[in-house]
């Protein structure tokens, strides 16, 4: 593959070498896209024990994507994050590197990690992939809404958010065994939305290749370039949220769920066509 000149290209360079490296290199790639600022500031030495790899497999790395070594790829992510110089992360790192303070504990690490959140989903989010989405809801006959474990409680925002703008929004809670039944009946002028994180739900993946498959619009919401939901998608937002840690939050993309909302409903306010679309039904656990 031709080297990549640019932060961008080297995200989309990992993305489409990962099926195919090995599970050392693999490790590798989700801590570069996970923790791109460590990657960028530390030594070969620091970076292989944060990602608990040899510092052997860094160079492979680096080789895999066509860089001579470490140093040159290093590069990258350094420009990548002197570009973003002063975003909320840089800030709650040195404040957690200060030392923990007062008396909330856990409170305390747990909002300075949410808005190191919020400053990567600004950073991450573009807003080309927001208006394709918006377009697209809007456009939709009917929106389906699946998530599953953690990510549920996107899903259930975003199917209550969504009929409060008079839209068709339904939610896939799968009730009864009858997920794959609600699914059949989708189609080929809706949307469906999907949410999964790491560790991914395999019936969300499932669900979402075989809405892609019948050429139903398919719209994710995840964590990483390397998750499984991209290759289904028509509009993929890539979160960039850590897959470390024991209580992971679901501050950003629950910001992202209600920023779509608000835009779609800026978009049909603005659109004569659409404000005689009509009232959906409200039903309580109404399912397409």
């Amino acid at each position: 593959m031709p080297q990549a000149t640019s932060y961008d290209e080297l995200k989309d360079a990992i993305s489409r070498a990962y099926p195919e490296l090995p599970r050392q290199l693999q490790r590798i790639a989700r801590f570069a896209l996970e923790r791109p600022n460590e990657l960028a500031l530390g030594t070969v030495a620091a970076v292989a024990e944060s990602a608990q790899v040899q510092p052997s497999s860094l160079i492979r790395f680096a080789n895999a994507l066509d860089f001579s070594g470490f140093s040159e790829m290093q590069q990258l992510f350094r420009g990548h994050l002197v570009e973003r110089s002063g975003s909320y992360r840089e800030r709650i790192d040195q404040l957690r590197r200060q030392g923990p303070a007062g008396k909330t504990g856990f409170l305390n690490q747990f909002v300075g990690e949410a808005v190191a959140e919020l400053g990567h989903l600004e950073e991450s989010v573009r807003a080309a992939d927001v208006t394709a989405a918006v377009k697209l809801i809007c456009g939709a006959s009917r929106v389906h809404v699946l998530a599953q474990r953690r990510a549920f409680p996107v899903a259930c925002y975003l199917s209550y958010a969504l009929s409060q703008l008079e839209l068709k929004a339904y939610l896939l809670d799968g009730m009864g065994g009858m997920l794959n039944e609600s699914l059949r009946n989708i189609a080929r002028d809706d949307v469906l939305i999907v949410t999964s994180f790491h560790s991914y739900s395999q019936d969300v993946i499932d669900a979402a290749a075989a809405a892609h498959a019948r050429g139903i619009a398919v719209i994710a919401i995840t964590d990483s370039p390397l998750s499984p939901l991209k290759a289904s998608a028509k509009v993929c937002f890539e979160l960039g949220l850590a897959s470390d840690r024991a209580f992971r939050s679901l501050v950003a993309p629950l910001c992202l769920a209600q920023a779509l909302v608000v835009t779609a409903g800026d978009r049909l306010t603005a659109s004569p066509a659409t404000k005689t679309r009509p009232r959906s039904k409200k039903t309580n656990g109404a399912r397409a």
